[in-house]
């Protein structure tokens, strides 16, 4: 056994005996004879907090992670006293902390172990900088997984690695690279089928290591700070990453467009170039909602001006670009070009905005404008005085979205690619250096970029999305995965980032389809077309650099399966919308890992290309050229091959044919699946039917759909529709019930069922206990039939 004094003479230092403690309200505070105090927060009866100091008092509590509307209050709280421990037991979870040592074993109610320390708490001190180098050690039983941390380009199960948390430009990264452009602290522990969560919030540098330095060690430490970590007690993922996603925030609902197709390139200029983009999008009836502008629309590079050569009339082009259905998206960078001419740079030098090297002088770094000065977003005036910055392009040139970049924050030419660790920031009143603010800079640019689109965009939805983010960023925006690559191990990639940043709590993420940097074949663009009209964000973006990256860049065969997904992606607009729905409803993913769909079965606990999109439909993308097929794993149940309707049951792994223009999609059996009919942008149409494709199974299932306005705030204030349609499938009956909440009438009056998979020849049909006059041979033969929406209770009874 390793003495305390043997681990102090490695450099680092723990915590000694504990001397006395005292409880008040929520919180529990443990002293130790060496200073150190332990202060435990039971923030819900399953969510307990967990600080350290080193210093004998606490530095002020402050988090931009936690949402301030996070739901708290428990129903049990006990405390009570051993001889050798102290012992917090809540109705959910039993926490033990060890008098000697100040290590902590937590328990569910039957005593089985959910998490323990290793060493537990210690501390390094760190001469470079001063303050400490804080570490925690947890032990890690055999056959234990891990999953999480926002944007790692590895496998979804993350046990064996080690990973580091410090936001970066990675141009054109690979396959295990670190760090990357997020910085979502927290993970899933997954062991015995019981889940647990982890939330290490400390915006320093940060580290994890799952069991790769030690076999049956799990660490996580911070080179500054505190070390405060949340436990989230499961035992389902789905209730960690709820409870999770509760604690960080959720986003308010999107505009409906916003989940639409987006085309974007570096970049679309001049005017007639945008103009001749969207008007092949119409031309070739493929939908699309957004094109995006990249920094060559602004004068010079400079935020917030427009090049009057390439867009002499920006007002009239937007204006023109709606007309037509295409919302216009412009990019917005920190970096503010030096320019005593420029208003924006003028404005914040008078107001002392920009963020300062330690010795006084303000930090200057190159980007795309040449030498620049950033604004310091950690400051409340500077956010509010960028929020007003953005009057001119929303409420009078009408720019529908605003896409923040470089924000990590990226600088170049110089060998760390971003600001000297002593600028100063202001921290919202708690003033730190660099180190402190570098990982949240993004997000509090995106949080200013959100209140100002919001403010002049309303009584309309913002739509916002970021390059760099930290845990709660989802509260203001969506984000992609960065500047990615035109190959095969990326297509890969994209599909374990945003399943991997879905049960991260950041649900509306996408990647780069086709690739931002070099240029992907037609057939990896198709492949990659596929697999991301089934990401809650569906951009093509390109660098340019290689050519041209449209779906029409390649031959015609490209088109028409780009046409044939886009097409999907819009008719299961009302399916993605729900999806969206519970999300910010009740923090469920919209994207489920399969480990997540069914942690109970081990078959799932490794795998990588599956993924559940939505509740009930499951996905399999084809990730290498020339596949005529591929083989993957189904979960248990009953699912659909969505393409010939022909019924597997799952729980195994199985070779399924597919063909260039199809991937591997299947149904789960009782679903019932929403769709409109296929627009060429959101709004086109007024259409009379809800076509909702009902998957006949033997036994329950529910399904639900959420409908609104598609845009603007009435549904706060209940006007929305929620339908919930159970399904009880029998030998010869068919039974759906209909179940409406919600003050909102939706515009269409009949509801087009096509029946998938019945069993059997229809004998009589009942709506709402009274048997209806239809013409069986045409249900049978075009197995649909139209009912009015406003039906409780459809029977079916078969012969």
């Amino acid at each position: 056994m390793i003495t305390n004094t043997e681990l102090e003479f490695k450099g680092d230092l723990y915590p000694s005996k504990i001397v006395s403690f005292e409880h008040d309200v929520d919180s529990v505070f443990f002293h130790s004879d060496n200073s150190v105090i332990l202060k435990v927060t039971i923030v819900r009866d399953s969510l307990i907090r967990f600080r350290y100091t080193t210093k004998g008092y606490f530095s002020n509590d402050f988090s931009y992670a936690i949402d301030k509307s996070h739901s708290h209050g428990y129903n049990f709280l006990e405390i009570t006293e051993e001889l050798e421990f102290y012992k917090i037991q809540t109705s959910k979870v039993k926490c033990i902390i060890q008098k000697i040592d100040m290590r902590i074993s937590i328990f569910d109610l039957n005593d089985n172990v959910l998490l323990e320390d290793e060493l537990g708490f210690h501390w390094e001190e760190s001469y470079e900088f001063g303050g400490n180098i804080v570490k925690m050690s947890k032990a890690s039983k055999d056959g234990e997984c891990f999953y999480g941390l926002g944007d790692k380009a590895t496998q979804m199960n993350l046990k064996g690695k080690r990973l580091e948390n410090f936001a970066t430009d990675q141009y054109a990264f690979q396959k295990d690279q670190e760090p990357l452009y997020k910085v979502v602290p927290f993970y899933i522990g997954l062991q015995h089928k019981q889940a647990y969560g982890i939330f290490f919030d400390n915006t320093f540098r940060t580290f994890f290591d799952f069991c790769h330095e030690r076999r049956n060690v799990t660490s996580f430490w911070a080179e500054g700070g505190e070390m405060n970590y949340y436990f989230i007690h499961g035992p389902q993922m789905e209730d960690v990453v709820a409870s999770y996603t509760d604690l960080t925030g959720k986003p308010e609902l999107p505009p409906l467009w916003a989940l639409g197709y987006h085309q974007c390139k570096w970049s679309y200029f001049p005017e007639s170039n945008v103009k001749e983009v969207t008007a092949k999008f119409r031309e070739l009836k493929i939908p699309c909602d957004a094109i995006y502008l990249d920094i060559d629309y602004m004068d010079g590079f400079r935020c917030f001006t427009w090049n009057k050569e390439y867009f002499p009339d920006p007002k009239r082009m937007v204006a023109e670009l709606a007309e037509d259905g295409f919302k216009t998206v412009v990019i917005i960078d920190p970096g503010i070009k030096i320019d005593k001419e420029y208003s924006v740079y003028k404005e914040a030098l008078e107001k002392d905005y920009f963020c300062k090297r330690a010795d006084g002088p303000y930090m200057k770094g190159k980007v795309w404008p040449g030498e620049c000065n950033f604004p310091d977003y950690t400051n409340p005036e500077v956010r509010e005085w960028w929020a007003g910055l953005f009057k001119e392009l929303i409420s009078d040139i009408g720019v529908k979205g605003v896409w923040n970049d470089m924000n990590e924050p990226a600088v170049m030419e110089v060998p760390n690619k971003t600001f000297p660790m002593d600028v100063r920031h202001d921290y919202d009143g708690n003033p730190c250096s660099h180190r402190k603010a570098h990982n949240i800079y993004g997000t509090q640019m995106a949080r200013a970029t959100y209140h100002g689109v919001k403010r002049f965009a309303y009584p309309k939805r913002p739509f916002i999305i970021t390059r760099s983010a930290y845990a709660g960023a989802q509260r203001y925006t969506s984000s992609w995965t960065g500047d990615n690559v035109a190959t095969w191990e990326h297509l890969w990639i994209a599909n374990i980032q945003v399943q991997r940043m879905s049960i991260s709590g950041m649900g509306f993420t996408g990647s780069d389809i086709g690739g931002f940097a070099e240029q992907p074949s037609g057939e990896l663009f198709t492949r990659w077309i596929q697999l991301g009209v089934f990401h809650p964000f569906c951009r093509t973006h390109s660098s340019g650099d290689h050519g041209d990256q449209e779906p029409w860049a390649f031959d015609e065969e490209v088109v028409d399966i780009t046409r044939k997904f886009v097409n999907l992606r819009y008719q299961l607009l009302p399916y993605l919308y729900t999806m969206f729905w519970q999300y910010i409803e009740e923090g469920i993913p919209m994207l489920k890992p399969l480990v997540y769909f069914d942690q109970a079965d081990t078959q799932t606990h490794y795998r990588n290309d599956e993924f559940v999109f939505g509740n009930q439909i499951l996905v399999c993308p084809i990730l290498e050229p020339n596949a005529i097929g591929r083989r993957m794993y189904v979960p248990r149940g009953q699912w659909y091959n969505y393409w010939t309707n022909s019924l597997v049951n799952g729980g195994k792994e199985m070779w399924v044919d597919t063909k260039y223009d199809e991937i591997p999609v299947f149904v789960k059996a009782g679903a019932v699946i929403p769709k409109y009919p296929v627009q060429q942008y959101v709004g086109e149409l007024e259409f009379d039917e809800l076509t909702l494709d009902l998957y006949y199974k033997e036994g329950k299932e529910k399904s639900v759909v959420y409908e609104d306005a598609q845009d603007g705030y009435d549904y706060k204030k209940g006007r929305y529709s929620f339908l919930t349609f159970q399904v009880t499938g029998k030998e010869l009956e068919l039974n759906i019930q209909l179940h409406k909440e919600g003050k909102y009438d939706t515009p269409y009056s009949m509801y087009k069922i096509n029946l998938i998979g019945l069993p059997f020849k229809i004998k009589s049909i009942e709506i709402d206990n009274e048997e209806v006059a239809v013409d069986i041979e045409a249900i049978e033969r075009d197995n649909y039939l139209i009912v009015d929406k406003e039906f409780n209770v459809l029977h079916i009874t078969g012969k």
